[in-house]
């Protein structure tokens, strides 16, 4: 039993905030990294092994920032969060594998990130839910 059960009736509400929600942190991510910073990034991402630097840094500005936007209007959610699953788990195996899995300001730790993979992943699996303007 729950302690919530009208809530039960409405299964494709869970979908929607969640997209959303994730949309608008992979939107405010991407949009720095493809309009604020993105030779810094690209210089960073050389830096780690992640080469050529400046062709993944338009993929991943491109995938956290068109793929939030799609995550927020309910258009190919499935894709568009399959390819945001994939730029987390790659995030926590380049950049953060080995740090702390706590928060630590100096050590960034991956725990932010296995939640964004989860709940992308999550969202591959339920799809869009209500209010979607796509598949």
């Amino acid at each position: 039993m729950f302690i919530f059960d009208y809530l039960l009736t409405y299964p494709e509400w869970g979908p929607l905030i969640l997209r959303v929600a994730l949309g608008g942190a992979f939107v405010a991510h991407g949009y720095p990294k493809l309009f604020k910073m993105y030779a810094g990034f690209a210089g960073w991402l050389d830096s780690i092994g992640i080469r050529p630097g400046r062709f993944w840094a338009l993929v991943v500005g491109v995938v956290e920032f068109f793929g939030g936007i799609a995550l927020i209007a309910g258009v190919f959610t499935q894709f568009a969060a399959f390819l945001i699953a994939i730029n987390m788990l790659v995030a926590m195996a380049k950049a953060k594998w080995g740090k702390s899995r706590y928060v630590d300001l100096e050590r960034m730790g991956w725990e932010l990130d296995l939640i964004y993979f989860a709940a992308a992943l999550a969202l591959v699996f339920l799809g869009p839910g209500a209010y979607a303007f796509g598949w």
